[in-house]
């Protein structure tokens, strides 16, 4: 059991780096103009990962006519979103929303690298696996509030976070992605 909550607490740190900068820029926005407000931003991220989570346990509950041995080339999907986060990194632009649903759609628009993630992690544990793993990821959402609130207090912060979070998230897509494609044919089990 610790072991799966060490693993979803990885997978969703690592799928969401990038959710943390936007909740910081929307809580330091909230901050300057009053919109969007704290009780939307929780709504929104809760509703947007719950709608991830679903999309991405559906789709795994599809992929059980996939043998494993190829259940591990969905790793290309993170693999590839992290090259091309690497080749555009020097845009960093994020939309800003202001009410529950923007910014639940926000969150799914930015998710497509959790459901790359997520299916196959869905795919390759069992029902009780995955359970723990929903309930740690409900936890880290909160985790991902808490520390987006602090750090939408401190401008400089954000600054760091923006000038690198631009190429920490592709590195740590590409990582998922080879690990993913990897473990099928067991490189890294014993680390996964």
């Amino acid at each position: 059991m610790l072991r799966t909550i060490a693993t979803a607490v990885a997978v969703f740190a690592g799928t969401d780096v990038d959710d943390l900068i936007v909740l910081t820029v929307l809580f330091l926005a909230g901050r300057a103009t009053g919109r969007p407000r704290a009780r939307d931003i929780v709504t929104g991220q809760y509703l947007g990962i719950a709608a991830l989570v679903a999309a991405s346990a559906l789709a795994a509950l599809g992929l059980l006519v996939i043998p494993d041995r190829w259940v591990g080339l969905l790793g290309l999907v993170p693999l590839a979103l992290g090259i091309r986060g690497l080749l555009a990194a020097h845009d960093t632009q994020e939309p800003v929303a202001t009410g529950v649903l923007s910014i639940a759609a926000l969150t799914i628009a930015n998710g497509a690298d959790n459901i790359s993630v997520y299916v196959p992690l869905f795919r390759g544990i069992g029902p009780v696996a995955s359970a723990v793993t929903i309930g740690t990821f409900a936890v880290m959402v909160a985790v991902w509030l808490a520390l987006a609130y602090r750090l939408g207090g401190h401008r400089r912060i954000v600054e760091i976070v923006e000038r690198f979070g631009r190429w920490l998230v592709p590195v740590v897509f590409i990582a998922i992605g080879l690990i993913l494609i990897a473990r099928p044919i067991g490189i890294f089990a014993r680390f996964v």
